[in-house]
């Protein structure tokens, strides 16, 4: 198990440098001047100088490189060009609300989607497994904003039961789990009906196997076998989009963070873009990707703790 994980350890540590290389490229080595671009067309060459000077863009390539990953590595991302404050807090900041809101819609999607991918499972080919599989089509086919509008229309406007848009803080955290729960279902709908998917194809293949059978045979029924025998050694597959949809909901949720009006990471992105702010750009997108590379770790340990095969292998 420990040269599993030091493999693991290992391939994380160079796909971040390998990572963090690609952003450092893409933001500061394409053609054009950043302190140019950041300050427009119309900006005085003094002011494009001392904001050179400011940003260390009279460094050499490799020794800026340094800078960035010794900061980065100190929680030190720099200081925002546009909002004045270092770019940490923003982060954390906009982090308080886009992780919760990752995971009270990766829950609402598990809770959704294990129960109706068992119930496909159990009666493949009947009603039950038609009725599941239409209505996750819809869900995967639906727009998550529409759906979104419609919530908003219904759960906010008609029946007033949760706020239309904005976050309260923490404060009060009943109110911020109110003010999330309409956008978490948004994001949630069309993750449970892939989840749902997955886990019903994975659930069949597996009941298929002799072990399966074998414990048909010795009088167990076909939900105690799913759930002692077929479930574990289906849920591979099932992790992996769990990983992916978790990293997705964590910076993708950027159309929701904006019809929700929700302060969050993929929103900063998307202010930060707009404004020229290639500070909080690159900080931003390099913390995004740490948190995928992270989530894929945390993944092949689940991996390993679900399946000793994949010990012994290693």
């Amino acid at each position: 198990m420990l040269r599993y994980l030091l493999g693991r350890l290992v391939s994380l540590a160079l796909s971040l440098v390998a990572a963090s290389l690609v952003i450092f490229a893409v933001i500061e080595i394409v053609p054009g001047d950043p302190a140019s671009y950041m300050l427009g067309l119309n900006a005085s060459a003094d002011t494009v100088a001392a904001l050179r000077h400011r940003l260390g863009l009279n460094e050499a390539l490799p020794l800026r490189y340094l800078h960035w990953i010794a900061g980065m590595a100190t929680g030190d991302f720099g200081q925002s060009y546009t909002y004045k404050v270092p770019v940490a807090d923003l982060v954390a900041q906009r982090l308080a609300v886009s992780l919760p809101l990752a995971l009270y819609a990766l829950l609402m999607a598990v809770l959704i989607a294990f129960p109706a991918g068992l119930l496909a499972a159990a009666r493949r080919g009947r009603s039950a497994d038609a009725a599941v599989m239409g209505a996750t089509q819809i869900g995967i086919a639906l727009p998550n904003f529409w759906f979104a509008m419609l919530l908003v229309l219904a759960f906010a406007l008609h029946w007033q039961l949760f706020p239309a848009g904005g976050f309260p803080g923490w404060g009060d955290p009943l109110a911020g789990i109110r003010a999330l729960t309409l956008p978490a279902v948004a994001l949630a709908l069309p993750q449970a009906a892939i989840l749902a998917r997955v886990l019903r194809s994975a659930l069949i293949e597996t009941l298929g196997q002799d072990y399966i059978r074998t414990a048909r045979a010795k009088g167990l029924t076909v939900g105690q076998t799913m759930l002692r025998h077929a479930l574990r050694n289906a849920m591979i597959p099932v992790l992996t989009i769990m990983g992916m949809q978790f990293s997705f909901l964590l910076a993708g949720a950027i159309i929701i963070e904006n019809v929700f009006n929700l302060p969050g990471l993929g929103r900063l992105i998307f202010q930060a873009i707009t404004q020229r702010d290639l500070i909080v750009v690159e900080s931003v997108v390099m913390i995004l990707v740490f948190a995928v590379i992270l989530m894929t770790f945390l993944v092949d340990l689940a991996y390993a703790a679900i399946d000793p095969r994949l010990r012994k292998r290693a």
